[in-house]
C-alpha cells in the first residue's frame, strides 16, 4: 500500500515537472534532474512521514544473515553492446546471486536500465513506483528531486547504525565516500558516492602509425598539435588512399565539454582558487569557468580549417558512428577516456584497427594541450563517482546495505574485475594477471565491469600490488607498454577536487536537465559556427544559460562558501 501512495504523489508530483526536462549525454556525464517538481509542504511531510522506514534492529541478522530469506531488486546498466552479454543473467549476476543467498540468505534479482538514457529511466520508474531498491546514478540533483518529495530514504541511520555489519563497505568508502553528500546541519544523506579506485579522466590519442608515415613527431603543445592535423589533412590521399574524403583529422564527438576536457583544462588557471572552481563547479562539462570561451574558440578556428569532423553534432549518446570511423581507420586524433581505444576486447578500437589496418596501425596516448605554466593541467573530480541511493518503495533498507557491502569486500570486487582464471584471465610469473578475451554469458559489458562493482570504479583488487601487476595486462590483446603510457599521462599534473561542506543548493534542484540541454548545445552550436558568428552565438547561449538558472546557482553558491569559510579562497 505504501508503495501505491507514494506513487501516485511522485507522479502526480513529476507531471508538472517534466515538461521542462531537456536531454542529456555523455559516458560518465554529471547527468541532470528534471525541472522543479518540490511537493507542497503539507504533501511533503505526509508523504515522508507516512514514508520513512525506520532502521531493523540488529538481532535481525544472525552471524550476518537473515533467518528468512529476502529479496531485493538491484539495478543494473544495459549498455545495448553487440554480442555482449544478458546484464541480468551472466557469469557475474550469478556469482553475487549466489554469494548473497550464501552469506545473508538474500536473493537478487537485477533490473537492466538503459545506460544512456538512465536518468530519465530512472524518473520514471521512482515517478512510477517501481524503481529498484538499489538504484545507481551520475545524477545528485534526480536524487535530491525526489528526496524533498519524500521519494527516497535517508541512508544516514543504516550507515551509522550498522556500521559493525557493514566491514567492507566502511573500510572501502570510508567516512569521505559515505559521508560526502551528507547535510553539514542534520545529517541526511540521501546517496552514497562510490569511490574512484583509479582517477584517470580523459586523455588525447593519436594514429602512431600516421606520425610514423609522416615523420612528425608526437606533438607536445597546441600549435604542434594543430600543425598535426593540417599535416593529416593534407597527406589524407596519403594514408587512406581512396578513401581520403573520409579523413577525420581530430574527433571530439557531440559531448564537446566532457570530451575536450583537456583542452578546455589547459586555458583555465592552474592556480585558480578553490572558491572560484567551486562556484563555476556544478558542471562537469566546465561552461562557466574562467577560460572555457578561450578554448570553444580554438576548437572552432579548427572546425572552420576542416580539420574536426563535419557532423559531430548529428550523433548522439550510444550511437556507434564515431567509433566505427575509428575502427575503420579513418580518424587521425581523438579525446577520449584514458582507456577507450583499449576496452572491449576483440571489438576494441585497437583490435579492430589492427584486424583492417594493419599490425602497425594503432593509437596512442600524447598530453599536448600545455596551459599557461607550460605543464599539462587535468582536473580530477576527487575519488567520487556515481551515487548510490535507496528510493522510499525500498522495504528491505537493511538487506540492500548487506548488498553493498557485499559487492565493495575485495575478493568480491576481484572476481566481478577478472572473473574466472582460465577462461577470462590468466596469471602471470609477477602474481599479475592478463586478461583473456571473454565469449558468452563471461563477457562483460562494461569496462571492469563497474556496472556490478558499483561501489568501485577502477582496477582494485585484493593488494595494491597485485593492482598495479595487472593493471597493465587487463586489456585483452593490447600493448602493455601502451596502457602504461596512457596510466602515466593521466596522471601527470593533475589536481583533485575537494569535497566543499556548505550543504544542499536550492537552486540547482530541479534545472539540471534543462541547463545540461542548454549546455550541450552551446558547445555544439559555438564550435561549429562561422569564424566571424563565435563571438555572438556564444555570448547568447551563455547569457540564456545564466538567465535559465545558471546564475542563481552561481550566486548560491558564492553565498553559501561566504557563510561557511568567510573570505577564504583555498581550503585545501
Amino acid at each position: 500500500m505504501r508503495k501505491k501512495v507514494l506513487s501516485m504523489l511522485l507522479a502526480s508530483a513529476m507531471t508538472l515537472s517534466l515538461a521542462a526536462c531537456g536531454s542529456q549525454g555523455g559516458e560518465q556525464a554529471a547527468e541532470s534532474a528534471p525541472a522543479n517538481a518540490d511537493a507542497p509542504a503539507a504533501q511533503t511531510e505526509t508523504t515522508q512521514a507516512d514514508t520513512a522506514t525506520e532502521p531493523a534492529v540488529a538481532s535481525e541478522l544472525t552471524d550476518g544473515k537473515f533467518a528468512d530469506t529476502r529479496h531485493i531488486t538491484v539495478e543494473v546498466y544495459d549498455r545495448g553492446n553487440d554480442g555482449g552479454s544478458d546484464p541480468t543473467n551472466n557469469v557475474y549476476t550469478d556469482y553475487i546471486k549466489k554469494g548473497m543467498l550464501e552469506k545473508h540468505n538474500v536473493e537478487v534479482e537485477f533490473v537492466a536500465v538503459p545506460r544512456w538514457t538512465e536518468v530519465d529511466e530512472i524518473n520514471n520508474l521512482l515517478a512510477g513506483g517501481t524503481a529498484p531498491d538499489v538504484c545507481v546514478t551520475y545524477s545528485y540533483p534526480t536524487i535530491k528531486t525526489y528526496a524533498d518529495m519524500g521519494g527516497v530514504l535517508d541512508l544516514r541511520p543504516y550507515i551509522d547504525d550498522y556500521k559493525d555489519e557493514l566491514p567492507n563497505l566502511w573500510t572501502w568508502l570510508g567516512e569521505s565516500n559515505l559521508y560526502w553528500d551528507s547535510d553539514p546541519e542534520n545529517g541526511q544523506t540521501w546517496a552514497v558516492e562510490a569511490k574512484l579506485a583509479n582517477m584517470n579522466r580523459i586523455l588525447t590519442f593519436v594514429r602512431k602509425d600516421w606520425l610514423d608515415k609522416l615523420g612528425l613527431a608526437e606533438p607536445t603543445t597546441k600549435q604542434e598539435f594543430h600543425d598535426m592535423l593540417v599535416a593529416f589533412k593534407d597527406n589524407a590521399s596519403e594514408l587512406l588512399g581512396a578513401d581520403a574524403d573520409k579523413m577525420v583529422p581530430y574527433s571530439v564527438s557531440y559531448d564537446v565539454g566532457w570530451r575536450a576536457g583537456t583542452l578546455i583544462e589547459s586555458f583555465i588557471d592552474p592556480a585558480i582558487s578553490d572558491k572560484e572552481f567551486y562556484v563555476n563547479g556544478f558542471d562537469d562539462r566546465k561552461l562557466t569557468q574562467n577560460g572555457t570561451k578561450e578554448a570553444v574558440k580554438l576548437l572552432n578556428q579548427w572546425y572552420n580549417e576542416g580539420l574536426m569532423w563535419n557532423d559531430f553534432a548529428i550523433y548522439g549518446s550510444g550511437d556507434t558512428t564515431e567509433d566505427d570511423m575509428m575502427k575503420a581507420g579513418y580518424v587521425g586524433a581523438f579525446t577520449h577516456n584514458w582507456d577507450y581505444p583499449f576496452r572491449n576486447g576483440e571489438d576494441s578500437i585497437q583490435a579492430n584497427l589492427k584486424r583492417l589496418v594493419g599490425e602497425d596501425a594503432k593509437y596512442v596516448a600524447i598530453d599536448p594541450f600545455e596551459d599557461k605554466n607550460g605543464t599539462h593541467n587535468k582536473f580530477l573530480a576527487g575519488p567520487i563517482d556515481r551515487k548510490i541511493f535507496f528510493p522510499a518503495t525500498n522495504d528491505e533498507p537493511l538487506a540492500s546495505m548487506l548488498y553493498l557491502d557485499f559487492i565493495s569486500d575485495p575478493e568480491t570486487i576481484q572476481f566481478l574485475q577478472l572473473g574466472e582464471e582460465g577462461v577470462t584471465c590468466n596469471k602471470l610469473d609477477d602474481g599479475g594477471y592478463e586478461i583473456v578475451a571473454a565469449t558468452g554469458d563471461a563477457i562483460q559489458n562494461s569496462g571492469m565491469n563497474i556496472d556490478y562493482t558499483i561501489t568501485c570504479n577502477g582496477l582494485h583488487l585484493t593488494s595494491d600490488d597485485l593492482t598495479e601487476k595487472t593493471l597493465a595486462h587487463s586489456y585483452a590483446g593490447i600493448d602493455v607498454e601502451d596502457v602504461i603510457k596512457a596510466n602515466e599521462i593521466a596522471k601527470t599534473d593533475t589536481r583533485v577536487g575537494i569535497n566543499v561542506k556548505t550543504g544542499d543548493i536550492e537552486a540547482e534542484g530541479g534545472v539540471g536537465d534543462t541547463l545540461s540541454a542548454k549546455r550541450d548545445q552551446i558547445y555544439d552550436q559555438a564550435m561549429s559556427a562561422s569564424v566571424d558568428a563565435f563571438e555572438s552565438v556564444w555570448d547568447e547561449g551563455v547569457a540564456d544559460y545564466l538567465g535559465s538558472g545558471g546564475q542563481a546557482i552561481i550566486d548560491e553558491r558564492t553565498q553559501k562558501w561566504e557563510a561557511t569559510y568567510g573570505d577564504a579562497e583555498n581550503i585545501r
